[in-house]
């Protein structure tokens, strides 16, 4: 007979130390290290990427207090809710899932009959509870082993959200350093010539002219395939961020102004970061419905995951179509330009005139990719005990 689990009266006092000292290490570590980091950004003078920090860590406690409420449920079983054989037995996220079910009772049957030494492994749930429901006829709503799992998926969703936001951010910062030497580069003497004010030009002889003014660009059905292209060959070039910033001094500043452009794209990207990054509540429905549609029939796994795929093809689309708009307007206006090409940014250009749904877009995908890395993960952990517990068994 396989002895059984040894409570927390008959366990060594020395492992409890040791276990309980390392969960004290380890949160204290995390905390130290995001203290640092929160006065590393305040130092930085990086407000707006201070409070996505307070944001991250505010959904991960929302994650820790449905963790918490989760093991609370263990001891207050939402194992005793019963329901009827025929609903349990429904929206199974595998076909033959009952007939697997079935054909392990049988297999660990014969095993405990064969020999008298092996016996089944102890299930999580006690009998206390299978013969609540069991006496009604009935079966539980969710079982201890599932609401331990769900727990596990909670805690892996929290770690894969926290490494794909910090990703997110990295990738960002890698990005905008290239931006940094452009920005250099407008304080050089050979910009200063090249983009004299007194010096006219044809439009479609400029950089950024060259690169937007060709023969698709007349035709609306030609700029959406020609910029979903670009996004894999260069998005922004040098002549893109050039001639935007100079719109955006224009509009705001004064011709010839030294203002630093790199470093206002750098708080903008802090301050979009702290929208795009959390949870919000129609996210959580969405995963919601994500998880309901995992049952056998929908085949979710064969489209659902392109969705965020296809929202970021989509949106990269949608910033290169409006560059190549504000270029085709400008060029329409005057066929000659004075000192540097001239484009007017403007809210119209976005989807119903609110470019801000570009950030909630991209909040949905950030979270989505998340998700469903964190359920790969789970899925995978729970398929190998699987079978290492039937391995187990069957030795």
């Amino acid at each position: 007979m396989n002895p059984e689990p040894a409570s927390l009266e008959e366990t060594p006092t020395w492992a409890v130390s040791i276990f309980c000292l390392a969960f004290f290490v380890i949160s204290g570590t995390i905390d130290a290290g995001l203290h640092r980091l929160t006065k590393f950004l305040k130092k930085r003078k990086r407000k707006a990427l201070n409070r996505a920090l307070g944001r991250i860590k505010i959904e991960m406690m929302i994650l820790g207090f449905i963790s918490l409420l989760l093991t609370i449920s263990e001891e207050t079983p939402i194992s005793k809710i019963c329901v009827p054989q025929s609903m349990a037995n429904s929206f199974l996220p595998c076909k033959d899932a009952p007939e697997m079910v079935g054909s392990a009772v049988s297999s660990d049957t014969e095993v405990s009959g064969s020999t008298s030494n092996t016996t089944t492994p102890p299930t999580h749930e006690t009998p206390d509870d299978d013969s609540y429901c069991e006496a009604k006829g009935k079966v539980s709503l969710v079982s201890r082993e599932g609401i331990e799992q769900l727990n596990i998926f909670i805690s892996v969703l929290a770690v894969f959200h926290v490494l794909y936001c910090v990703l997110t951010m990295c990738l960002g910062i890698a990005k905008m350093r290239k931006w940094k030497a452009w920005e250099k580069e407008t304080q050089t003497l050979e910009y200063q010539i090249a983009n004299d004010p007194m010096r006219f030009r044809f439009t479609r002889q400029t950089s950024f002219g060259r690169r937007h003014l060709k023969f698709w660009s007349d035709y609306p059905l030609l700029i959406w395939p020609v910029c979903l292209v670009r996004q894999f060959t260069g998005p922004v070039l040098k002549a893109d961020y050039f001639t935007l910033r100079n719109g955006f001094i224009m509009a705001h500043l004064a011709q010839g102004s030294n203002f630093n452009f790199q470093k206002f794209l750098s708080r903008a990207f802090d301050k979009d970061f702290e929208q795009v990054v959390g949870f919000s509540f129609w996210i959580w429905i969405y995963s919601i419905l994500f998880i309901f549609f995992s049952a056998h029939g929908f085949y979710n796994y064969y489209w659902l995951p392109f969705i965020p795929l296809l929202i970021i093809l989509v949106v990269g689309t949608k910033l290169g179509v409006v560059i190549t708009t504000m270029c085709l307007a400008s060029s329409n206006e005057n066929d000659v330009i004075r000192g540097t090409f001239l484009v007017k940014p403007h809210d119209d250009l976005f989807w119903f005139g609110r470019p801000k749904w570009l950030l909630h877009l991209l909040q949905f995908v950030l979270f989505q990719n998340s998700f469903q890395l964190a359920f790969f993960a789970w899925t995978w952990v729970c398929i190998l005990s699987w079978v290492s517990m039937g391995y187990i068994i069957s030795s």
